[in-house]
């Protein structure tokens, strides 16, 4: 990561029964997710899952993706995990590169 490069957070959200069960923020840039995911998942003692070319295009449009069951090689005590950016007081609404309120 570039020292100039704005950083916010990995917002990780472990859901069972539409319930947020587990949840954790780590650091993160937005366009490299997987290695905030990677250095935390040992924190929730989880394997990583598989990112898939719809969690790519996800998180490219949306800053959030969703993982099932499927997507782990072991079983896991959950029915998703939700990651999502959380952008830094830094990073201005001009550096988004989609605004969600004006595709409503």
């Amino acid at each position: 990561m570039a020292a100039n490069e704005p950083q916010g957070k990995l917002w990780i959200r472990l859901i069972r029964k539409h319930k947020v069960i587990t949840s954790l923020m780590v650091p993160c840039t937005r366009e490299d997710p997987q290695e905030a995911l990677r250095q935390a998942l040992p924190t929730l003692d989880l394997s990583q899952p598989m990112w898939l070319s719809r969690h790519q295009s996800d998180w490219d449009e949306y800053a959030l993706t969703r993982f099932r069951p499927e997507h782990f090689v072991e079983a896991v005590p959950f029915d998703s995990m939700e990651i999502s950016y959380v952008y830094s007081e830094e990073e201005s609404r001009t550096q988004r590169t989609r605004h969600l309120l004006e595709d409503v």
